[in-house]
């Protein structure tokens, strides 16, 4: 192999440049080498320039087979668009040598073109650059969907230029400029260009190139395009499932309370129950008032029933701990008139309010604190739970009417002027679990509005509420409320039933009581002083107050039998007042009746009663401490004081008649 070809593959081996293959032609020259001989190393020359040109597109061409590859791979494992994109118009600078790359894509709605990704660019006004549909060269590639080059953009008058686009092309200083459209389908949704800061022509190949760069952004962009929807659709469905599960769930619990409540209508249960059921459900804590705004149960969050709360107007709701302050009361009253009206549940602050209604009638509310966010679904359970309560509400009422219908026909027969039956009474009484052989108490409630108007049907059910708590008996007689219950303090009783009754009915009412007694006949006594009591009551002006007939004495008796047009009952009160004393001198032979007389005779003086007497100071202190013992250490407060000096006033007086009706 001749030297100069030699010489050429070094060259070729080491990838001279093109000028390093002048080099063997100079040496020849230099040496005087003869026309043959340069004529040959010209023929090797160019047929080596030619070999290298053919290395150098091939070197080329896996380049862009290379890049091309790699696009391809960021395709396949595409997490960022951006990045993608990046990558796209990095390697499009990098294939074809130019000092700039960017891309551009299509905006629908503004009705042009924004630049999305550049590489090499320099200045901040080219990259905020839009260009119009039609404008610039970018612009024409966008419109007609076809690639554009130009080896001089600025001289180039095939482009409709414009100030802003070419005061940008300025500021980044292209002169050079390739673009070729981003196709999906045949609609061209963007440009990647190529761009040089030096005149410089494009070759077809370069063209080709960034044709199939721009393609695979286009891939890339579509890919995303679909990823963005595919992702917004599995939000969505998941957002969906979510909300059908949350849904499940809302229905199954509702279904879960609804068989609960049903359940406990269903085997008796009562309010109680029915508030600890929702709880369960629904979390929170739950108060169940009546019509009047007393608390008929509480329910705490902890799951323990609170049971029967403290009675009296409702001046509380459920905190977090326990009672905490209801809204303003106006508040209260607002929520359930349109809770009533709209038949709902409805929302004031951090409470729920739930008429408890039948057809027009109000029968209570529940108030609900719950403890977290509430849904539809809650909001229907307590409405259903408020249903429930009223139908057990109704039920209660029917079944209490009934019995107190069966308890007061008893009571009525009981009280009645003769007793007609006393053995029959005994065996209904049994029926009834009320034992007439164990000490009772009458009460008599004096007022005229609780057994007449509106107010008779709560004034009758308390007095029935109230009985069957105590065990004993309530009906009306005569135009008033009649009770009968177990116990001995009559003057107790009477004033509990003024201040409770009161408080249900909202204005005073007055109590007479008497007893206790005990069977039939006993009863029907007791009754007839109960009711000179209520009346004397009523006489003395002590409206809204509860008494006795042993509270009141004989001036209250007579005051009763006056408004009632009878007689006082004189025997009654004799024996209430100093019965014990006189059957103590009928037993002993004493004269403490005598002695009495005397020390009030001589006003409370024991010296001068032991005068009168004839006897010793201390015997008549012995005798009054005897009295003491039968009347009570407090028989000589003025009060009493008044009413033993009338007793034995009146029983000289009964003595006296029978003395001379011998």
């Amino acid at each position: 192999m001749p030297s100069s070809t030699i010489r050429f593959l070094e060259l070729l081996e080491r990838e001279a440049a093109p000028v390093e293959f002048e080099g063997p032609l100079v040496q020849a020259r230099s040496r005087g080498a003869g026309p043959d001989e340069i004529a040959e190393l010209e023929e090797a020359k160019l047929a080596a320039l030619r070999v290298r040109a053919l290395l150098e597109r091939r070197r080329r061409r896996e380049a862009e087979l290379s890049g091309l590859y790699d696009t391809a791979g960021d395709l396949a494992g595409l997490r960022d668009l951006d990045a993608v994109l990046h990558a796209i118009v990095h390697r499009a600078r990098n294939l074809l040598g130019t000092d700039i790359a960017y891309l551009t894509m299509s905006d629908d709605a503004a009705g042009d073109v924004y630049m999305r990704v550049t590489d090499g660019s320099v200045s901040a006004k080219f990259q905020r650059l839009r260009l119009p549909l039609g404008a610039g060269l970018g612009g024409l590639v966008a419109q007609t969907g076809t690639p554009y080059a130009t080896a001089n953009y600025p001289e180039d008058r095939r482009f409709h230029h414009t100030g802003e686009i070419d005061a940008g092309v300025g500021e980044e200083g292209l002169v050079a400029i390739l673009g070729v459209p981003l196709r999906l389908g045949s609609r061209v949704i963007g440009v990647l260009y190529a761009a040089n800061r030096s005149e410089r022509p494009f070759a077809r190949e370069e063209v080709s190139l960034l044709v199939s760069l721009a393609a695979h952004a286009a891939v890339a962009i579509d890919t995303a395009r679909l990823l963005g929807e595919t992702q917004t659709a599995l939000t969505e469905l998941s957002a969906a499932h979510t909300k059908i599960s949350a849904h499940s769930a809302s229905v199954e619990r509702a279904a879960a309370a609804h068989d609960r409540m049903t359940a406990l209508v269903l085997r008796g249960g009562g309010v109680e129950e029915v508030a600890a059921a929702v709880t369960e459900v629904l979390g929170g804590r739950l108060m169940v008032l009546d019509a009047d705004g007393r608390t008929l149960a509480a329910v705490g969050a902890d799951g323990i029933p609170g049971g029967p709360a403290h009675s009296g107007a409702v001046a509380s709701a459920l905190g977090p701990d326990g009672p905490v302050l209801l809204p303003d009361p106006a508040i209260v009253a607002e929520a359930l008139a349109t809770s009533r009206a709209d038949g709902r549940a409805v929302r004031r602050g951090g409470l729920w309010f739930a008429a408890v209604v039948a057809g027009a009638e109000n029968l209570g509310a529940l108030v609900w604190r719950p403890q977290h966010d509430t849904g539809h679904a809650d909001q229907q359970i307590l409405e259903r739970a408020a249903l429930v309560t009223a139908l057990l509400l109704l039920f209660r009422r029917t079944v209490a009417e009934a019995e107190g219908r069966v308890r007061g026909e008893l009571l009525d027969d009981l009280i009645a002027r003769p007793v007609r039956d006393p053995e029959s009474l005994r065996a209904r009484a049994r029926r009834l679990n009320v034992d007439l052989s164990r000490p009772h108490v009458l009460v008599c409630v004096d007022d005229a509005a609780a057994t007449s108007g509106p107010a008779r049907q709560r004034a009758v059910s308390w007095a029935h509420t109230f009985a069957g708590t105590h065990a004993g008996l309530a009906a009306t007689r005569d135009g008033r409320v009649v009770l009968m219950v177990p116990g001995t303090d009559a003057g107790a009783l009477a004033r509990s039933v003024a201040r409770e009754l009161g408080r249900v009915l909202g204005r005073p009412v007055t109590a007479g009581a008497a007893g206790p007694a005990a069977e039939p006949a006993g009863l029907a006594a007791a009754f007839k002083e109960a009711d000179h009591c209520a009346t004397a009551l009523a006489a003395l002006g002590r409206v809204g107050d509860g008494a006795s007939t042993a509270e009141l004495g004989f001036v209250g008796l007579l005051l009763g039998a006056v408004r009632e047009g009878g007689d006082p009952d004189v025997t009654r009160f004799l024996r209430d007042t100093i019965g014990s004393v006189v059957d103590y001198d009928l037993r002993r032979g004493t004269t403490l009746v005598k002695t009495l007389e005397c020390y009030f005779g001589t006003g409370g003086s024991l010296a001068r009663a032991a005068e009168q007497l004839h006897v010793h100071v201390n015997t008549v202190t012995q005798r009054l401490d005897r009295v003491a013992q039968l009347l009570g250490a407090d028989w000589q407060r003025p009060d009493r004081a008044l009413e033993v000096q009338l007793a034995l006033r009146l029983h000289r007086l009964g003595t006296n008649a029978e003395q001379l009706s011998d």
